[in-house]
């Protein structure tokens, strides 16, 4: 997000490159890059005759600098976007002479998602040089809950750990779903406001007592009762809970147990530091760990490991899911 801004404070400032290469496995910051220069670099009346939008999979790079090497008219840049740039992929090495030379009343964006340049190679280096080349990698799902609560603060929202943790889960580090759904919830919620799981719950259809993060959380307590129910619910609705990502979940929950352990310092602030979580959820894995010692905690992990593999057709050919969950309940408890 740091880099994201210096583009923007530069190209509000008047200090444009001629060429911007956007890559990454994260289409999310391409997307509002892009759509930033496109709406802000030009003046609407200026647009009419001096901005062009290619797709990759529509032209070749000949095309492109061929429209680069134009002047423009009745404005001081021209601004050509590519988007879906990797299309281009086997022959976007061909851009190495144009970045050399590139016409300095060009603003040329290529939009380069799911891939990166080999920053051995020729191009890279020649863009390097001349434009500016911005990598979007993608986060990792621990440091989407922070990147969330960035996100809602910059518009004025605050949003409960409890509440952040539920979007993790359900929407992992895909961060353009992500947008989109904070964006429904700031169309109805007053600025202000903190989103908390009843919002959650109730505008983008997320339960707030049926969900992995419940479940984990009756399992960490040793709640049979409440972790049936809920695994009766996953049973019942396997399409809204697929169990994949529940025996992930709870495998890196195990396996952040038996990390915590091994901590010679168990203090709130050290064990958020060492498991990377929010220090909000630390007393979670305090009352667990005393549920599941180091031991039981190995056995749970290995248990885990093995109906990981049933679920993905190794030795149970086609196990419904109801099989699989209950088969998850007794490995537990």
């Amino acid at each position: 997000m740091d880099e994201v801004a210096k583009i923007v404070k530069e190209i509000k400032a008047g200090q444009i490159k001629p060429i911007y290469f956007l890559m990454g496995e994260e289409p999310y910051y391409i997307d509002k890059i892009a759509e930033y220069m496109e709406q802000s670099i030009l003046s609407q009346e200026e647009k009419g005759f001096n901005q062009m939008v290619m797709y990759g999979k529509d032209v070749s790079i000949e095309a492109i600098t061929s429209s680069a090497k134009r002047y423009p008219m009745m404005a001081e840049r021209q601004v050509i976007i590519v988007k879906e740039a990797q299309h281009l992929s086997r022959t976007i090495d061909q851009i190495e002479s144009y970045a050399l030379n590139p016409q300095p009343t060009t603003v040329l964006i290529f939009c380069y998602k799911y891939k990166k340049l080999d920053k051995r190679k020729k191009a890279y280096k020649a863009i390097a040089k001349k434009g500016y080349i911005f990598e979007s990698k993608k986060l990792y799902e621990n440091q989407v809950g922070e990147w969330i609560r960035r996100i809602l603060s910059g518009r004025d929202y605050k949003i409960s750990p409890k509440a952040t943790q539920m979007l993790v889960e359900f929407l992992g580090n895909d961060l353009s779903r992500i947008s989109k759904e904070l964006e429904k919830l700031q169309i109805i919620i007053p600025k202000g406001t903190e989103i908390t799981p009843s919002h959650i719950e109730e505008n983008i259809g997320i339960s707030k007592e049926f969900n992995n993060f419940e479940l984990r959380k009756a399992i960490g307590e040793r709640d049979v009762l409440k972790a049936a129910k809920i695994i009766q619910y996953f049973s019942q609705n396997p399409k809204d809970n697929p169990f994949v990502v529940t025996i992930s979940l709870l495998y890196s929950f195990f396996a952040q147990l038996l990390h915590y352990h091994g901590l010679s310092d168990q203090s709130k602030s050290a064990v958020a530091s060492a498991l990377k979580i929010n220090p909000y959820f630390v007393s979670e894995y305090q009352v667990a760990a005393r549920n599941y010692p180091m031991k039981q905690c190995s056995q749970v992990v290995s248990k885990l490991r093995q109906l990981d593999m049933k679920g993905k057709g190794v030795g149970a050919t086609n196990m419904p899911q109801g099989d699989l969950l209950k088969e998850l309940q007794l490995a537990i408890f």
